[in-house]
């Protein structure tokens, strides 16, 4: 039986220029070996400022793209690939600049008559002389992911974090600050697009093994356990299927995408924290396994996704 891809050429698309690098280069890896066992010939692509150069020679049939954060997820390789006629994977260039941008995305989403926590940007110097909301609330980068520079003020807490006033923050002078929802951190992956798809997959329940979900909870191996499907009650779960489809829909996405979500079971509030339009691809990401956990292999969902590559997403 032949395989699947064989004779085609796809570049993946890995590392990259942001805080998301490590994370980006073992989803890529992951992806890059699932096409060769399809029977895919496959360029492995460390993305930085030459990339429109390195694909202008390597002319691959499609890329898929495994890069996460700036540059990468905000629109702007999207664009590249665009102008190059090469079709590629995931969500088109208006679609992740916008759900990139936390502020942005929230103001959408909230038209669209999905729940999404309050607050605000806030200049992060004004935010690190006094708390500008009462805590508990939650401090976070408007344009970055894998909960890099993610910080929770407890209740009682006396100052803002330091950090933000930290010189050399790295992150953009306006922060995102938004008050602290208490209770479950769950995840909602879609795979969905014109060629078809399953929808929403399933709802995670994620439960760090210390602290919140942070970077180390996210990536580390033991970091988290993911209780799938979430133990929550089925109205909640129906209505974080359903508000990740129409998250996903109202920004115009393609392909995967994750949206992240807390809910309040005491209060039976659900609230929609972000869409990720790249999700993570490594051995501990929540689309893959709510993928498998639909029937769904590493492979079928590589596969799904170079299948559903064009341009003008």
């Amino acid at each position: 039986m032949p395989l699947p891809l064989a004779g085609r050429h796809i570049a993946v698309l890995m590392g990259g220029l942001s805080s998301e690098r490590a994370v980006s280069l073992v989803s890529g890896a992951a992806c890059a070996e699932a096409l060769e066992r399809l029977g895919a010939q496959v360029s492995r692509v460390d993305a930085d400022r030459s990339l429109a150069a390195v694909l202008l020679a390597l002319r691959p049939d499609a890329a898929l793209n495994a890069l996460h954060g700036a540059w990468g997820e905000d629109g702007c390789v999207q664009g590249v690939l665009e102008t190059l006629a090469i079709p590629y994977t995931h969500s088109g260039v208006l679609a992740s600049a916008l759900a990139m941008d936390k502020a942005k995305a929230k103001a959408v989403l909230a038209v669209a008559g999905i729940r999404v926590p309050g607050g605000g940007l806030y200049d992060r110097l004004e935010a690190a002389r006094d708390h500008v909301m009462a805590p508990p609330y939650v401090v976070k980068p408007n344009a970055e992911g894998s909960s890099v520079g993610v910080f929770i003020v407890q209740d009682g807490a006396n100052a803002p974090p330091a950090a933000l006033g930290d010189p050399d923050w790295a992150f953009g002078a306006k922060v995102m600050i938004e008050p602290f929802i208490p209770g479950l951190e769950l995840a909602v992956a879609v795979m969905d697009g014109p060629g078809g798809g399953l929808g929403a997959l399933a709802v995670t329940d994620i439960r760090p093994t210390a602290g919140f979900y942070d970077y180390d909870a996210k990536y580390a191996p033991g970091g988290s356990t993911h209780v799938i499907p979430a133990d929550i009650p089925p109205s909640a779960e129906a209505a974080a299927l359903a508000m990740a489809e129409a998250a996903h829909a109202a920004l115009g996405c393609r392909g995967v995408t994750r949206s992240d979500f807390r809910y309040d079971p005491i209060k039976d509030e659900l609230f929609l924290l972000e869409v990720n339009t790249q999700p993570g691809m490594t051995p501990t990401s929540l689309a893959p396994e709510q993928a498998a956990h639909r029937g769904v292999g590493f492979e079928q969902l590589v596969l799904w996704m170079v299948e559903d590559a064009s341009c003008r997403r």
